[in-house]
This record gives structure tokens, sequence and C-alpha cells, in this order.
């Protein structure tokens, strides 16, 4: 069984960093694509970024410049570094991946159970 889980949230200030951690466990194959979506309250999730199996990322201009996604393939890891927060950030943030199980064969999309960012002073 496949299980993404996050840590890392919090409570930061205006300009402050966090990182996120999500790490992947199972019987797994491979992971073709992992990423971070967020959802304020009364808002849709939206995607934060994505990183390939080989490094290749993409951001929304809303977080361009300020976070910066990486993954550890062998930890079957991603991380999110998010600097210069601003109140707008503020959100439950949900790792997701695209991961390839040996039984049954079939690659497959899964959700962490997310973890709450919060900017304020």
């Amino acid at each position: 069984q496949v299980q993404l889980v996050e840590s890392g949230g919090g409570l930061v200030q205006p300009g402050g960093s966090l990182r996120l951690s999500c790490a992947a466990s199972g019987v797994i194959v491979n992971i073709p694509t992992m990423g971070w979506h967020r959802q304020a309250p009364g808002k849709q999730r939206e995607l934060v970024a994505t990183v390939t199996r080989s490094g290749s990322t993409n951001y929304p201009d809303s977080v361009k410049g300020r976070f910066t996604i990486s993954r550890d393939n062998a930890r079957n890891t991603v991380y999110l570094q998010m600097n210069d927060l601003k109140p707008e950030d503020t959100a439950v943030y949900y790792c997701n991946a695209d991961i390839t199980t040996i039984s049954p064969l079939s690659t497959n999309n899964y959700w962490g159970q997310g973890t709450q960012v919060t900017v304020s002073s």
C-alpha cells in the first residue's frame, strides 16, 4: 500500500521560510512526477510546483522565484523550500505523486494528508 506522508508545516512570519518534506512508502517501482498543491479556505486547490524524476521543474507565476521544489529519488522524497513567504501563501499544502507499483503493475495518482502553512505576523 502506497502512502505519502508530509511534514514541515507551521506558523511563520511574512518574509520567513519553511521547508516541506513528503516521503512515499510502499512497494514502488518508479515515481515519474512528484509535486505540491495547496488549498486556501474558500478557494480551489491549486498547483504549487512539480518535479520529474530527471529534475525538470514547473511553477506558477505566483511562487516562481520564491519556492524551490527538489527530490531525492533514492529516498522517494520530495521537498518544497519556501522563501519570502506572504500571507496569501497561507493554505493546506498537499503532496502529490504519480507512482508505479509492482502489484498490480500500474501507475496511479496519490495524495498526502496535507500540512498547514500559516503566514502571519
